[in-house]
């Protein structure tokens, strides 16, 4: 094997305002090596994957193919230069047919099928819409059309993260066909296993920085993860050593009960108790089955297996209405599907007072008002742009989120990544909020993909990692090192980190 690299990349950077995305990143890509690119959320993963293929420029950087600097400006560029990435988001174009999709990248129809086929895709016809395909079977395709042009390097962020195993398989079994060949893969995946046994070096990224280069080798999961979080992963283990047992809820009754709730290939077996009091959190990596969980036990996606009780009664959600009927209350982390944009922000917090069945004929405005009035005030809800939501800060915007269902009086609250894209100071106040609501008796499922949240706001965490849940950790251990190590799937280490993982992956009905 040829030692030269075939890909390189130094110095990279890129700001978005006054983020950095990437402050100094480097990536060295031998011909016929599977290169893992590793980090923890929000290390810049897939900006400089976007930079590499000429989705998005740089602010900073050196980027050369076979030895050449090359400025790549578009996909289009770094297709001709050899380079072609399958993103996370499916990149056909939904209101097209497959057929028209291909033209538009000029990908050869034959070999395109031949691919196809290969990954394990055999009924496809070209003339369905891209909007019709089911998102497993988009990524199928997408891959199929990057192979189709036989790049010399193929990039993949998160392949296999929404695919059942048999076609995720598949796409291993590609790759390494790739390798063998002479051509290179960057791999992108959060499970450990697939990088165990594909990859040959792995380049890791901590806050916008290259940090290592690491052969691939037993027991290198470790090392890895310590250079994801730098100096974090001593902090956790004196925090580890030093940790007891966790405070019990306000009330330990159960306010909502979850027994093997699945839902579809996304959602298997997850079990577990929400107490009255309590702000439970939810640690997953991106595409772990966190976004379904939300969806089922807000009414927005049946279940198509196992049970949800409320206060001890089994109910079946078929709509977002009858998870509100039953109390439970969901919040988004984009705001814009929650809030009505261009309505001002009382009729916002009012909206459930209006929509609710049993409130249909006359309002109780003067009710209403005060709940209404009540809320703002406690959420500190800056209301000088009465007319329109939109004229609000993000942070204000997810402040009138929440409100109106403290107007409401719901008991249970989901929290999906409530605190994104806000300012630090509405996250305080924002996690101030949580745990006065819980002292008070609500109960919240709270997603974040901050960990450092997690013991601001909560009371423990739920790990999911494939669509089950592998670990509960109370919050004294529940950092972000430990965090991390779970959510990749990597079992307790007891020498060094007592008490931070342990390896469940299959828990008990009643595990909480």
């Amino acid at each position: 094997m040829m030692t030269e690299p075939i890909l390189e990349a130094t110095g990279v950077a890129k700001t978005y305002g006054a983020v950095a995305a990437l402050r100094n990143a480097s990536l060295s890509v031998r011909p016929g090596e599977v290169h893992a690119l590793m980090g923890a959320n929000g290390a810049g993963k897939s900006t400089l994957v976007k930079i590499l293929t000429g989705a998005i420029r740089p602010n900073a950087g050196r980027i050369l193919i076979r030895g050449k600097e090359h400025h790549v400006h578009s996909p289009a560029e770094a297709r001709r230069a050899g380079l072609v990435s399958v993103y996370q988001e499916p990149a056909l174009i939904p209101d097209l047919d497959v057929a028209a999709n291909l033209r538009l990248t000029r990908t050869p129809v034959e070999p395109f099928r031949q691919w196809v086929r290969e990954l394990g895709v055999d009924d496809l016809d070209l003339r369905d819409m891209a909007r019709d395909v089911p998102l497993a079977i988009l990524r199928i395709l997408d891959l199929a059309r990057a192979l189709a042009i036989a790049p010399d390097v193929l990039l993949l962020d998160e392949m296999t993260a929404a695919l059942p195993a048999n076609l995720a398989e598949k796409v291993l079994d590609v790759v390494r066909r790739q390798s063998r060949a002479g051509r290179s893969v960057i791999f992108i995946s959060h499970r450990f296993i697939e990088i165990s046994s594909l990859c040959d070096r792995a380049t890791v990224l901590r806050d916008g920085e290259t940090v290592g280069v690491v052969d691939i080798a037993p027991g290198i999961e470790e090392k890895i993860v310590e250079l994801m979080l730098g100096a974090k992963i001593e902090k956790a283990r004196a925090a580890a050593r030093r940790a007891g047992k966790g405070p019990e809820p306000v009330d330990a009754r159960p306010r909502l009960r979850v027994r093997n709730l699945s839902v579809g290939n996304k959602l298997h077996d997850v079990s577990f108790d929400l107490a009255n009091g309590e702000v439970a959190g939810v640690v997953a990596l991106e595409g772990q089955g966190q976004d379904e969980l939300f969806a089922a036990l807000s009414g927005s996606t049946p279940a198509s297996g196992g049970g949800i009780e409320v206060d001890g009664t089994p109910v079946q959600f078929h709509r977002p209405a009858d998870a509100i009927g039953a109390g439970i209350a969901y919040v988004p982390g984009d705001r814009a599907e929650a809030l009505l944009m261009q309505q001002p922000v009382r009729e916002n917090i009012a909206l459930p007072f209006s929509a609710h069945w049993r409130n249909w004929g006359p309002i109780d405005r003067r009710r209403e008002g005060e709940r209404v009035t009540r809320a703002i005030e406690r959420l500190q809800i800056d209301t000088r742009a009465q007319r329109e939501v939109q004229r609000l800060s993000g942070g204000n915007q997810q402040k009138v989120t929440i409100a109106r269902w403290i107007a409401a009086d719901v008991r249970t609250i989901l929290c999906f990544d409530p605190t994104r894209g806000i300012d630090v100071r509405t996250k305080q106040e924002i996690y101030r909020l949580l745990r006065e609501l819980a002292a008070q008796g609500k109960s919240i499922l709270f997603y974040t993909s901050e960990l450092e949240e997690i013991q601001l706001a909560c009371d423990r965490a739920i790990v999911i990692f494939g669509g089950r849940v592998v670990d509960v950790l109370p919050v004294e251990i529940a950092d972000e090192a430990a965090l991390t190590r779970a959510a990749y799937g990597l079992p307790r280490n007891a020498k060094e980190d007592v008490g931070i993982l342990a390896d469940l992956p299959n828990p008990p009905p009643g595990a909480s």
